[in-house]
């Protein structure tokens, strides 16, 4: 039998998992990643076990990374994006991988390169121990391919690992079937009546998820000093009819209930205030696990209106009480902001050459390629069909897998 390749587009946690069904079953796996660190936007979620596990999905995502870069059937490409797709009896893949300025053979994680750039933001750095090499250039701040201005990291690098004059390379693939996984992208709420960009003590869902696995507890951005007082604004880009977003993004409300949670128990002298429209359950243990939150938490059934800051850099945000309807202005040291769930914008140029269909809310659904799938050799995975929580994604990339085996007569 002819060895069969299948090209997964995305190495988030549906992407990895559909990958590592099919090299599981010796069919080669290329995965294209157009990030510089392969798991997607769940490999920065922190664990958020307390006394027991809570089934947060964190772990899952490590654990399918540690397996695909150990997998010998299945090669990740990050920085990579798609250039052009064609097909006769294979698919035909051009790739434009960005340059590699940091040998992965080499760097040793030391983290001199960040710890000595004079620019912000040049240098970022993964979360996950299966990310290598650990750091990565931002092209869009680094100062030497701006103007060749700096070149202070390659200079005092100890492993002689950055190279600053790297080069882009072209790379082609070949597969018989092709998975698109590209997940999703968060709502960015700078538009929002929130102060997010603008309050250094505003931040996303996923920012708080950063903070908590570098910090181990919540301290405010602004100064580094623990959060007393926080809110989580649940909804924001998510249900909201005047941006036409409909849809719930499924995933928010049990994450952040998690994450008050670990906050609680780390953190017990804080104060955490719940505001939301519903709770969207999650799991089989949520009516157990919500009775214990809110215990922990004030729960407060509407959506602020504005927030604004103090001159003491605290954050006064104005609500109206459900049932008195009253005006009320309260002050909190963080205010989280739970992001919705919303199509990836670059998904349209590789749906484009695939010839694909997208759905009014933007989101490719499964059913609109499955119906082609028989003829065309193209699936889909995970969040790119709609908001889909960590345990959705793995299932459906089971069920693509199976899939691609029936298409592939294997």
């Amino acid at each position: 039998m002819t060895e069969k390749t299948v090209v997964v587009i995305g190495s988030g946690v549906a992407g990895l998992s559909a990958a590592l069904e099919l090299a599981q079953l010796d069919i080669s796996v290329e995965i294209v990643e157009k990030s510089d660190f392969a798991g997607g936007h769940a490999i920065r979620f922190a664990c958020k076990a307390t006394d027991q596990c809570v089934k947060c999905g964190a772990c899952i995502v490590e654990e399918k990374l540690d397996q695909a870069v150990r997998n010998p059937r299945i090669r990740i490409l990050t920085g990579s994006r798609i250039e052009s797709i064609s097909k006769t009896e294979r698919y035909a893949i051009s790739l434009h991988q960005k340059p590699k300025y940091i040998n992965a053979k080499t760097c040793s994680a030391c983290g001199v390169c960040l710890q000595q750039c004079s620019q912000d933001g040049a240098i970022i750095q993964g979360v996950s121990r299966n990310h290598s090499p650990f750091f990565a250039l931002n092209e869009k701040e680094c100062l030497y391919l701006a103007d060749q201005s700096c070149s202070r990291c390659q200079e005092i690098c100890p492993e002689k690992a950055i190279t600053l004059d790297a080069r882009a390379r072209q790379i082609a693939c070949e597969a018989d079937a092709i998975v698109l996984a590209t997940g999703f992208a968060p709502f960015n709420p700078q538009n929002k009546p929130y102060g997010y960009g603008v309050f250094k003590n505003v931040v996303t869902n996923l920012e708080l998820e950063d903070i908590l696995r570098r910090e181990g507890r919540v301290v405010r951005p602004s100064d580094g000093q623990p959060a007393q007082k926080m809110a989580f604004i649940q909804c924001v880009g998510s249900r909201d009819a005047k941006l036409n977003h409909l849809w719930c993004s499924k995933i928010c409300c049990g994450s952040a209930l998690r994450m008050a949670a670990l906050i609680k128990a780390r953190q017990p002298e804080s104060e955490i205030s719940f505001f939301y429209i519903d709770v969207q359950t999650f799991g089989r243990d949520f009516v157990p696990f919500y009775r214990r939150v809110q215990e922990e938490v004030r729960m407060i059934r509407t959506i602020p209106g504005d927030i604004l800051e103090t001159p003491e850099g605290q954050l006064r945000v104005t609500y109206i009480a459900g049932e008195t309807h009253e005006t009320i202005e309260e002050i909190f040291d963080c205010v989280v902001l739970s992001v919705g769930l919303h199509p990836c914008k670059e998904n349209l140029e590789v749906v484009r050459q695939l010839n694909l269909k997208v759905g009014d809310s933007g989101f490719v659904a499964p059913f609109e390629i499955d119906g082609e799938a028989s003829n065309s050799g193209v699936f889909s995975a995970g969040a790119v069909g709609g908001p889909m929580s960590i345990a959705e994604s793995i299932a459906s990339a089971g069920e693509t897998s199976l899939k691609i085996l029936k298409y592939l007569e294997i």
